[in-house]
């Protein structure tokens, strides 16, 4: 019992020299990749990374509101198109009013309602011969 504790006390000599080694040569590592750096160099740097900051910022808000505009634009463009349309159909409903009341028949009925009547003998004109009419 007494060489398994003598084995037992080794290892942990052995295995807290190398965990000693392990960080001390992780450290010289860290070290070597991250340079000491000065006050100076350290202001340096805060002051590039708040100008690199405000700079982004100022970049992301001229962002946002360019793209506030387009949103805008296209609000203004749906609303003129739903316009348009009705524009449209309001054409459309006074191009039939035209075409309904430039109906022959339509005529027919207006001219009786002013009094107006059927002529017995119609008169055709010629366009082609100045001086000839045509009686029908």
């Amino acid at each position: 019992m007494a060489t398994a504790l003598a084995r037992k006390g080794i290892s942990t000599t052995l295995t807290s020299g190398l965990k000693r080694q392990v960080v001390e040569t992780t450290a010289k590592v860290i070290q070597g990749a991250f340079p000491q750096v000065t006050v100076a160099q350290q202001a340096s740097r805060k002051y590039f990374a708040i100008f690199v900051t405000s700079i982004s910022v100022a970049g992301f808000m001229a962002l946002l509101g360019i793209n506030t505009l387009l949103a805008q634009d296209a609000f203004t463009l749906s609303k003129l198109k739903v316009e348009a349309k009705l524009v449209a159909d309001q054409r459309d409903a006074i191009n039939r009013q035209i075409d309904d009341h430039a109906d022959p028949d339509a005529l027919a009925n207006a001219a009786a309602a002013l009094g107006m009547k059927q002529s017995d003998t119609p008169i055709f004109l010629n366009l082609n011969a100045s001086s000839e009419v045509t009686h029908g």
